[in-house]
């Protein structure tokens, strides 16, 4: 999809106005930044106005749905010891469960064995039904962003969720993303980028999105298999190994940490867990 923007940026400025900017490679609050026209990521229009950042936002406004791939970096699946899936395995996240890639994220005291997975997202760009994973992915994509895929593992054993993923990772705020969208024009073809995640400054995942099992795709053909993906739903394509559950024992979070996801190209996301 062509887009106004290489890297773009949602953020305030010091008089309280959300606007959207060209951000630097290194996106940080008191940059100045180009500005765009418009009031969505796909409707925008440079100008000559510029502006300096007060604070980074989540990128989007809103989203009608996040989509989740499980179990789709090799490593992940050799580590949970279950078989290679022949279909994307997918699950669901409502809108409410975006957030912003450096705000806090208040979990209710009822989510617990609470878990982190740092994951490449992709962002749909525009309307998509029955897309074919032989034709050009790019043209349907708004661009990637930076993910944490936040679980609450206790609501996904089999006993609570007969095997559902979904419940466990649909809580408020168990989505943040950011803190730029960079497009398809800065990462083009199929991504290989480095992945990693550390809490409190521990790296716990390092990886890189060439170990995917199902390419984007891939998972574009099968979620838009009979099912129209609206402009803006989210696609979170996985996580790698190196998850809290599967660690001995498991390092479940807990209230204070700081978990930040970091993809080559793209940038950080830092959120604190703040158990309520």
């Amino acid at each position: 999809m062509k887009t106004a923007f290489r890297r773009l940026v949602r953020f305030k400025t010091s008089n309280g106005d959300i606007r959207y900017g060209e951000a630097q490679e290194q996106v940080k609050i008191g940059d100045k930044v180009k500005l765009y026209t418009g009031t969505e990521p796909w409707n925008l229009n440079p100008s000559d106005d510029e502006a300096v950042i007060a604070e980074i936002l989540c990128p989007l406004a809103s989203t009608p749905i996040f989509y989740g791939i499980g179990l789709n970096y090799k490593g992940h699946i050799a580590e949970a010891s279950l078989d290679v899936p022949a279909f994307p395995t997918v699950f669901t996240k409502p809108s409410g469960a975006l957030a912003g890639p450096y705000g806090d994220i208040h979990v209710d005291p009822a989510c617990q064995f609470l878990d982190y997975e740092g994951e490449l997202a992709f962002v749909v760009g525009k309307d998509v039904k029955n897309y074919n994973a032989k034709d050009d992915f790019e043209e349907f994509l708004l661009g990637y962003t930076v993910s944490n895929d936040v679980s609450s593992r206790y609501w996904q054993f089999p006993e609570r969720s007969g095997g559902q993923h979904g419940y466990a990772k649909s809580f408020d705020q168990f989505g943040p993303i950011g803190p730029v969208i960079v497009s398809t024009s800065e990462i083009p073809g199929i991504p290989h980028l480095d992945l990693k995640t550390t809490v409190n400054g521990e790296e716990r995942q390092n990886s890189n999105t060439n170990d995917l099992l199902f390419t984007i795709p891939q998972i574009l053909d099968h979620l838009s298999r009979g099912t129209t993906l609206k402009k803006g739903t989210v696609v979170m394509t996985g996580t790698p190994s190196g998850v809290a559950a599967f660690m001995k024992p498991p390092k479940w979070l807990k209230t204070g940490d700081v978990v930040e996801v970091e993809i080559s190209q793209i940038g950080k996301i830092k959120n604190k867990m703040v158990i309520e």
